[in-house]
Parts: structure tokens; sequence; C-alpha cells
């Protein structure tokens, strides 16, 4: 097996998801009051099929979709082979003379060849055959998985109208928090789980999210996607959905993955000593699948190629600039999840920063290209003008050949090279376009503040937002690409595969095997840097990077305001809401004028002055509008930051109207627990509050309540994402920073790092790999946790909370040599001196 060296290190324990004293906990319920939905066994399939037939608009419009889906597929097979079969293009073409008996005009169905023939043609046609084989195959399995989903989706709309109270023609103007609250509130009557008396919030997302999770932890780890450096392309990220397709495959419901279960990992996986063999397996299993892409590649990369043909040729033909638009690529969209964020939660904030991304990019038009566009635009325009005057004067000029296409190909190249025109009008401030960015999008590599005018800010970001035309070519290419990913790139990795799965897998009592980064503990995977400086225990290979941890919690925690955090992340919270709302409150007094705008979100010992101006001064009640577009007009903020910051005043709580600060005013009292100083819980469109916002009024008055609850909890924590950042850039100035943007794969400066263990040197190392320690050392890390986990053995720690030693870092990735030499692996233990693969922590 060949050499594989991983950089993470030893995950151990988090805490426990459950109430105290419900850590083994096995409710019994009365025979006679048993409901229909009592011990649902398999509750993730469950609450996603809940989740979806929500998102999806109750199960009427979900069947639509399904059928017409299937009709889809019918239809793009079956025109394909009509149009390659059945159809003379010599008489469509006018190629060749048709005797007509009645009249000397061509009719379309002329060009049709006859059914005889077209039959002949498509027997004699063996590829075609083969095509229709394959495609019959996979309609038969939609069809089949359409009615399993049918009959399953219909027991989940018995549910919403018979436990929940929810009748299908209402479902769209609930939101999902609504949905949600009155999930967790039948638990009590129903059980539909049985090991906890009690359901959260935070139990739902892991089961909806299970695999999501550990798909963000690991994009965010950088152990996916594959990296590239291709020749005048630079650094390419190369993650389409065939290549997600097989990741999940792989790892999580295919034959031979890493789960036995939706919700286990299986037992193997979850100990050290077969490590080794594990990832012999894992590498084989990959070259297997990889292999089979291969040899699919053919009939998959017809069908994107017709499947994107009649998809968009229609748009393209109707809106040529279409292909010159951008959208989030796959990977933008994993690399700015949050953990524990659901798919409608992700899409809302990325639509909200699309505008002011679409300005960003826009900002780095080529001189180059502007000049020869602006020449192409008068060249064509002169062609294409004299072309349009003689068919308004003789409409017979259309029939004159190739006068038409040359139209056509004369607008769409105008259409295309006016995209390369900047409007005259725009202004370039990059720096204020990507501030209003991260406001809605919440992460940005730090060595991107202060060089947002930069062409390689500009590439990087390209990654993550871009063309609709390259995400088009990527997915075509997918079925080419994707196999040579899996069986030379991805095998590399299967040793660190294992080791991720096993070091940060964490089971929770009613939840099952979970990723432990979607636990949001500052204490497990908490960033010193990140505002969890003297609170995390977690080493340089256990923290999230780029504040995903923080920024994750304080996301949920403003979006399910119920949700009940542990100790440590409740502190801080708690602390991190106390900071805000001082500066809030300082800039209401006045203490920071609005017309500092500009230099505030430029200052890098200032960050609290940021949040100050944007919430400086209420605008009017006519400023609050709840689309995603709102602004408002302030001639006193600088030009560049204008729609954001306008916007997140416009909604901030605390600077609306005096209407909506008053009827907000009692929720932002601080509690007695500390845990709501600000009072975003009380604004994150929880089911409580939205149901007592539309009590008495109807389905809109109280869609639009919600509407504004939810876009005030998304300006909180944007203006929470700014203040993290600020005060990370205040912290991290003068230090050398890396970031995952441009960490390497593997840690190639610690080969030369001194070893006191002897019996190591020869053993394939894996910096996810446990430190062996003694038995005292164990139970002193895991002493007062109520947690499941699996592995061997842990760090020692001695009293109190620590924070980890920081290593040195550089800009461009990869560990400073100096640190790597106090680096030391021990030796791993053998099977039978691991513990069990489930230790019960009391």
């Amino acid at each position: 097996m060949a050499h594989f060296d991983t950089e993470y290190q030893r995950l151990e324990a988090s805490y426990n998801d459950s109430p105290p004293g419900e850590e083994n906990l096995l409710v019994h319920v009365p025979e006679g009051s048993k409901s229909q939905w009592h011990h649902i066994e398999n509750l993730d399939l469950f609450f996603q099929r809940i989740y979806n037939l929500h998102q999806k608009n109750g199960f009427t419009c979900m069947l639509l979709g399904e059928i017409f889906e299937l009709v889809q597929l019918v239809f793009v097979v079956a025109f394909t082979v009509f149009l390659a079969n059945c159809v003379d293009y010599d008489i469509l073409f006018a190629n060749k003379l048709v005797n007509h008996t009645d009249s000397a005009k061509v009719t379309l169905p002329d060009a049709f060849l006859p059914v005889d023939v077209c039959s002949a043609r498509i027997r004699d046609n063996v590829f075609v055959i083969f095509i229709l084989v394959i495609s019959g195959v996979f309609w038969l399995h939609r069809l089949v998985k359409f009615i399993y989903n049918i009959c399953c989706y219909w027991e989940i709309r018995s549910f919403y109208i018979n436990a929940l109270k929810l009748s299908m023609a209402d479902l769209p103007y609930f939101t999902w928090q609504e949905v949600q609250a009155r999930i967790v509130e039948i638990q009590k009557e129903h059980q539909i789980c049985i090991h906890k008396k009690e359901l959260t919030e935070l139990d739902i997302y892991h089961r909806i999210l299970r695999f999501k999770n550990y798909m963000v932890a690991m994009i965010n780890k950088s152990l996916l996607p594959i990296r590239s450096r291709l020749p005048f392309l630079g650094d390419v990220v190369f993650y389409t959905r065939g290549l997600k397709y097989n990741f999940e495959l792989i790892f999580f419901w295919g034959p031979s993955s890493l789960f036995e279960n939706e919700w286990s990992l299986k037992t193997e996986y979850k100990r050290g000593g077969s490590r080794l063999e594990l990832a012999d397996r894992l590498s084989s299993r990959i070259l297997w699948i990889g292999i089979a892409n291969l040899l699919l590649c053919p009939v998959i990369l017809i069908w994107q190629i017709l499947y994107a043909f009649f998809s968009y040729t229609e748009v393209i033909k109707r809106e040529p600039g279409s292909l010159g638009a951008r959208c989030w690529s796959l990977y933008g969209r994993f690399y700015l999840r949050h953990f524990n964020e659901l798919d409608h939660e992700l899409m809302s904030r990325l639509s909200k920063g699309y505008k002011a991304s679409s300005k960003y990019m826009n900002c780095f038009m080529s001189p180059l290209l502007t000049v020869v566009a602006k020449n192409v635009v008068f060249f064509a325009g002169s062609i294409l003008a004299v072309l349009i005057a003689l068919t308004i004067y003789d409409e017979d000029v259309l029939a004159v050949e190739h006068v038409l296409t040359s139209i056509t190909l004369l607008g769409v190249c105008i259409t295309v090279c006016r995209s390369f025109i900047p409007d005259k009008h725009l202004v370039f401030c990059p720096e204020q376009l990507l501030k209003v960015i991260l406001a809605h999008i919440h992460y940005m590599p730090d060595h991107w503040q202060g060089n947002a005018h930069r062409y390689e800010t500009r590439d990087e970001f390209a990654q993550l937002f871009q063309y609709k035309a390259v995400f088009i070519l990527e997915e075509l290419l997918s079925p080419v690409i994707t196999p040579f990913i899996l069986i030379f790139c991805l095998r590399r990795k299967s040793l660190e595969i294992i080791d991720f799965f096993r070091n940060f897998t964490v089971e929770v009592v009613g939840v099952g095997d979970t990723c432990s980064f979607a636990q949001m503990d500052v204490r497990q995977h908490g960033h010193p840097a990140w505002m969890s400086a003297g609170r995390t225990e977690a080493s340089i290979y256990q923290q999230a990077e780029d504040g995903k941890t923080e920024l994750s919690l304080m996301h949920f925690a403003i979006t399910n305001p119920r949700w009940q955090p542990p100790r440590e992340s409740t502190t801080f919270i708690s602390q991190l809401k106390e900071k805000v709302q001082r500066e809030a409150a300082c800039g209401q007094q006045g203490v920071l004028h609005e017309n500092h705008i500009l230099t505030s979100t430029q200052s890098e010992s200032e960050p609290h002055s940021l949040i100050a101006n944007l919430l400086a001064g209420p605008p009017p009640l006519g400023s609050l509008h709840l689309g995603r577009d709102a602004s408002v007009s302030n001639h006193a903020v600088d030009v560049g930051l204008m729609e954001g910051t306008s916007a997140l005043r416009s909604f901030s709580p605390l600077s609306g109207s005096q209407h909506l600060r008053g009827s907000f005013a009692s929720t932002r009292l601080p509690r007695g627990d500390g845990a709501g100083l600000v009072g975003g819980r009380a604004m994150a469109g929880s089911g409580a509050d939205a149901r007592t916002a539309s009590s008495g009024s109807s389905a809109w008055e109280g869609q639009l309540n919600s509407m504004v609850l939810s876009e005030y909890a998304s300006t909180e924590m944007s203006i929470h994402a700014l203040y993290i950042h600020e005060l990370h850039k205040q912290q991290s100035r003068g230090q050398l920073s890396r970031h995952t943007w441009h960490r390497r794969d593997s840690d190639e400066s610690s080969e030369g790092a001194p070893d006191d263990n002897e019996g190591l040197r020869n053993f394939p190392r894996s910096n996810t790999f446990p430190c062996a320690t003694t038995p005292h050392q164990e139970g002193a890390m895991l002493h007062n946790t109520g947690q499941r986990r699996y592995g061997g053995t842990t760090e020692s720690v001695s009293g109190g909370l620590r924070s980890a030693p920081r290593l040195p870092r550089i800009p461009m990735g990869g560990w400073a040599e100096e640190a790597q030499a106090g680096r030391h692996h021990d030796p791993v233990p053998e099977e039978d001196e691991l513990p069990p693969h489930i230790q019960k922590v009391t």
C-alpha cells in the first residue's frame, strides 16, 4: 500500500446533547397510548422528508414535480432518437425537391421519414439500441423510486395533517421554524424518538444534515475537494454534482460505504488498530468506483450534453447575456455553509449577497477587452443595422440564405461583447463591496482583507462565484474528469479519510453518530484567533478553520432562539452579544458619527466602529422592505457601502422605526441565565414568535410577519459576522497567517522532525492518529462529560480550560519548519490495548 500521511490529530469527547439524566434513557410508553408515529425507526429519513415536503410547498406540488421529471427523461431520450433517425434533413434544408400534387409549398411533415423507414433505421443502429436499453433501465429505476417515495410522502402528508395540525394548503405560508417548533412539541405526546423525552432543534438539524455536516467539515479542513494547478489557469478547484455524488456514494450510502445505516458508522471504522487495512480497502473501493465511472462515461456524457442543450438553448436564445451572469459554485456553497445550516437558510444568505458580489466582480474589467469589445460592438452593430433596415424595407430579404442566421449571431455577439464594457457610472470601491459581501456570506480568507483590489483576490473569489458558462462547462466535463480524480487523486487520501471519520465522529444519545464539528462546541473545536481564546482545549488540528465553529454557533443560536447550548457555548454567545449591544448602543448615542463609515470599515484598530456606524441613526419607516435588495438612500454613506450598509440599517432591530423598536424592546432585556443579552434569540423566526405574530390574521399576514422576523435575524447575524471578523483582524494583525485557501495537501515540512520514539519511524504516520497516554490522563480528559466517543487515547488536560498552543504560520500554507520540530508521535497501541469501540463516559 502507498504511504499515506494526514494532517490531523485525535479528537476526543464533546458535550452531551441530551438533557441531564437522559444519557441512557429509553422512554417507555404504555401500549394503549402509542400513536401511529411512535418510535420511528429511521428518524433521519423521516425528518428529511418532512423538510423536503415543506420546501416543495406540499404534497401536490411535490407529486407534480416528480411526475414531470419522469416525463422529461422520456421526452429527452425519445426526442433525441427521433431527431437522429426520423428526419430527412435534405428536405428540411431544401437540398432535395419534394413532389407535391396539390401544392408547391414544403411543409414540416414532408421532412419526416415514414414510420417503417424510421423504425428500420433505429433497429439497425446498435448504439441507439444500447442508449435506449440503458435509458429504459434507468427510467424504470426512477419509476420504482417514484412510487416508493409517493407512498412515503403520503405518510408524511398524514403526519402534517394529523400530528402537526397543518393542512397542505396552509403549509407554504408556514416557516420551517414554525414547523420545527411543532415537531419538538409533539415529541412529548407521540414519542417519535424513544431515546429522549424531549427533542431539541439541534437533534432535528443533526438528522437532516448528518452527511452534509461531514462534507462541510472535510472542505473546511481542506480534505476535499481536490485542488490542482493547471498551466495558464493557476489553482483550480474542480467540484461538480457528479463528483459530489461519487463522494457521497463512497462515504455514506453506497455498497461497502463507511456507514452501516443512516445514523451509525461501521464498527471497524471506530477503531484505530486496523486503520491501514481499512485505508487499503477504501482505496480499492475508490478504484473500482472510478473504473465504473470510466466505463459509464460515454452514456453519462451524452446525457449531460443533451440535458444541457435542451435546458439552456432557449434561455441563451432569449437572453444571450445569461452565460455571462454568475452563480455560486458548488464548492462555494459548501465552503460558505455553516455547520447545521439548512439549504433554504444557505440560499437565502447567498442570494442576498449576489448583487454585491456581481458588482465586485464587475469592478475587474480588463481595459484591453473593453477596447476590443467596444469596436466589435461598433462593427457588428453596423452590419446588423443594415440587415434590419433591409428587412424592414422588404421582408423577402429574410428568405435569402443565412440572413436570419446572421442577424441572430450578430445580436448574440453584440450582447456578449457588451458584458465586457463596464458601466461608465461604476465606482471602483472593492474594499467596501467586499465588506458588504462579507456581511451576507460570513466567511472570507484573511488575506483578502486589504487586498480586494488585487486580481489574485478576484480570481480566488471567482472560485466561489463563477460564470454560469463555466458552471455548465464543468458539469459537461465532469463525466470525463471525475474517474481520473477518483483513481489518481482521491485514493491517495484514503488514510486521511479513515482517520477523519474516526477522530471526528461522536455518538450523541438519541441522534447517533454525528460529525463532532457539528456540535459547534468552542471547547473542542474553537479557534483562539476567533474569540475562543481561553475557552478552547482544541489543538491546532482540531480547530475549525475560518472561525467556522464560532460563526456556526452564532448562526444556529440566532436562527433557533429556543435552543439551549452547552455552558461554554452559552458564555461565548452571551459575551459576544453583550459586546455588540454595547457598541451598538454607543452608536445610537452619537458617540461615533455616520460620516466616518468609510474610514471605520478600513480601520484595523477599531473593530467596533463598523458596527456603531452601521447602526447609527434610524432610517425612515418607508425604508423597511422585505426583499433582498432593500436599500436606503443616505448621502452621508460612501457610494461603495451605500447598498449594503443601508440594507443592514433598514433591517436592524436596533435602528428601525420607533414602532419596531418598541415591539422588540421586551425581547432584548438581559435574561437571568445570560443567554440572550442582545435578544437575537427572540427574533430568529422561532415558531412561538411567528405564531404569536400571525395569530388572528390571515395566512398572508402571518407569512409577512414571519418574513420580518427572518430578516431581523438575518441582519443580526450579519452584524455579528462583521464584528467577529473585525475582532479577528485586530487580533491577528502583525502575525503571519496561513489560510485554508492555500493550505497544502500534506505536511512535507514534518519529514525531518525529530522523533523520540524509534518504533514509530517505520510506521505510516497520520497527524489525526492520537498520541498514547495513560489511563489516568484519559480519565482526566473525559471527566464529567456525557458523550460517547470512539477511538483510542487522548491528550491529558490539567484542570480548567486552556488555550491550545499556536504554531507559527506562513502566508501561503504549510507549517513553519521550526514549529514542526516540536511535534512528536508515540507508538500506536495494539488492537487488544484499545478500549471498546463505544465507551460510555459517566
